[in-house]
């Protein structure tokens, strides 16, 4: 019996809360990167994002919760910043502990299915 996916087999967790409300990898991975680097700005160029797109996410996080998940802090000598809460911290915490729990969950799953996938593009029945 596997207890996690094939390296290269992806499991992603994504909760739906509402139609408009998800929390998923890249929101997670955000608030990683906020606790990196301190800032919404620096976390969002290092995922290729707007700094616009960045704060609307974390916008986005802080109105999902009851408790605010970053805080911004403006200005001043530091030129201000952001930081994860430790509600953030916990949110993160336990959205990589449900994903690891999936991936176990379905372990031997993924193995049957990579052991049935067609190896290197290679056309295994004649198909396209």
């Amino acid at each position: 019996m596997t207890t996690s996916a094939p390296d290269d087999i992806a499991v992603n967790l994504r909760i739906d809360f509402s139609r408009e409300e998800r929390l998923g990898r890249g929101k997670i991975m955000l608030l990683s990167r906020i606790i990196e680097t301190g800032s919404i700005s620096a976390a969002g160029r290092s995922m290729d994002m707007s700094y616009r797109r960045a704060w609307m996410l974390v916008d986005t996080m802080n109105r999902m919760f009851a408790i605010p998940v970053v805080e911004s802090q403006r200005g001043g000598k530091q030129g201000g910043g952001a930081v994860v809460t430790a509600f953030g911290e916990e949110l993160l915490a336990r959205f990589r502990k449900m994903e690891a729990k999936a991936r176990e969950a379905i372990g031997d799953d993924l193995d049957w299915l990579q052991s049935h996938r067609a190896q290197d593009g290679a056309d295994q029945q004649g198909r396209r």
